[in-house]
């Protein structure tokens, strides 16, 4: 079948308009490692999708969900000791205030838990996040993505912290973050003098979909002191930082804080919908107190036994190193095409999740989307898939499983060099 005719089927079964990446879609069918593989049998390096963490078809994930679905899977009103096992394996790669979780299915599902847990402790509604931010699909949790600065909901933003394109020039990094401490406690204020109790701040602890930016030092720490301080907390969106993604367990320890409230996503079942939401005890029992929180598929046997197996090969494989190592490696490489190529303005990122700045312009910092979107698309040709992202779309995104190696960036390092070279001539 023609990928024509595949998309028309689609459309139809599907509706119009459900996202498709690249100018050709792939038809893709199989799986394994770093690798995906489309119709035709072409061979890609994936170096995108972050949810099979420990590799596409990973054989332990896949004998361990195997094993539990031939054997048991029930919803979560029975005992079973797999998925307690999980929770207490999964907390003790945490702060040790974190001690207790929710299962859900979705990070969409785990975030719009985190803000009901923050609501149901504090008393408030008034939630803070980023101007440029994602966080799920969910009704409520739509309300925190890419929401305009000066709304007067029960959620508003503050610009996100960044040292690239500041909210003002020609100050240092230490008064770039107290500018941005100056608009968390101004949405604070406002949110007393319009009556609407505050609940707390929910952020990507690396600002993940705002385009991975440098975020000015001590700004996450501070910005938790700010909202303890004003009866809130502090909530980590680790759905896509977490899990050994930032070359650390959770991103919140590359910047630098300890949050009140962690949602966890994607990543958590390698492919097997599984996330979930941890907090301090207290918070936990309040939160399921008072809303006696339950879902179907949550916390079941086999989602269990798969957190599990996750578990099992990032700690055997020592896959959180091998992100940190093999991360530095990767960003080092590309930090060449900086000096090289004007369109290529910044590199940056934690571990095995690095952004490319795409720009026009690089004195005027003109982000160049197209530009972005027809690196991606080239390198899709090459066998490499990563694509374009962040709050001005022109953020080259990498983010491969965390079985990368240095063999697969130095072939990632080499394809990018020849998709500039044709896009820009030898530089």
């Amino acid at each position: 079948m023609s990928s024509s005719d595949l998309i028309a089927r689609r459309d139809r079964a599907l509706g119009k308009g459900a996202t498709l990446f690249y100018r050709q879609p792939l038809h893709i069918v199989r799986g394994e490692g770093v690798y995906l593989f489309d119709d035709t049998g072409k061979r890609y390096v994936d170096m995108y999708n972050n949810v099979p963490c420990v590799g596409h078809a990973n054989p332990h994930v896949v004998a361990m969900m195997a094993k539990q679905a031939s054997t048991l899977n029930v919803h979560s009103r029975y005992l079973h000791e797999p998925i307690v096992r999980y929770a207490e394996r999964l907390s003790a790669h945490h702060d040790k205030s974190l001690t207790t979780t929710v299962f859900t299915c979705t990070g969409t599902e785990a975030n719009e838990v985190a803000i009901m847990m923050a609501r149901s402790a504090t008393g408030g509604r008034g939630i803070i996040c980023t101007d440029a931010g994602y966080h799920g699909n969910s009704e409520e949790v739509r309300k925190l993505n890419r929401t305009p600065v000066g709304g007067k909901g029960e959620i508003r933003s503050i610009p996100f912290p960044q040292t690239y394109r500041p909210i003002t020039e020609g100050v240092s990094v230490a008064e770039l973050t107290d500018l941005y401490l100056v608009e968390v406690r101004r949405v604070i204020r406002e949110f007393a003098e319009d009556g609407i109790g505050f609940a707390g701040m929910l952020v990507c602890s690396i600002l993940a979909n705002e385009g991975l930016p440098n975020i000015p030092a001590g700004f996450m720490p501070r910005a938790a002191k700010v909202v303890r301080e004003a009866g809130g907390l502090f909530v980590a969106d680790e759905v896509q930082a977490g899990l050994c993604r930032s070359g650390r367990w959770w991103g919140y320890e590359v910047t630098d804080f300890v949050p009140d409230i962690v949602s966890m996503g994607k990543p958590l079942g390698n492919g097997l919908p599984l996330a979930g939401v941890i907090a301090r005890e207290e918070l936990v029992n309040e939160f399921r107190a008072s809303t006696e929180y339950f879902n179907t598929f949550a916390s079941s046997p086999l989602q269990g036994e798969v957190g599990n197996a996750v578990l099992d090969v990032l700690e055997k494989e020592r896959l959180c190193q091998n992100s940190a190592d093999v991360g530095a490696y990767l960003r080092g490489q590309l930090s060449s095409f900086t000096a090289r190529y004007d369109a290529v303005a910044d590199v940056r990122g934690h571990g095995l999740f690095v952004g490319l700045e795409w720009v026009s312009d690089r004195t005027a910092k003109t982000p160049d989307r197209r530009g972005a979107e027809d690196a991606a698309n080239r390198l899709k040709d090459k066998g490499f898939l990563v694509y374009n992202a962040g709050a001005l779309g022109n953020i080259l995104k990498i983010r491969p499983p965390l079985v990368f190696s240095r063999e697969h960036a130095d072939a990632f390092v080499g394809a990018l060099s020849e998709v500039l070279q044709d896009m820009y001539g030898h530089s």
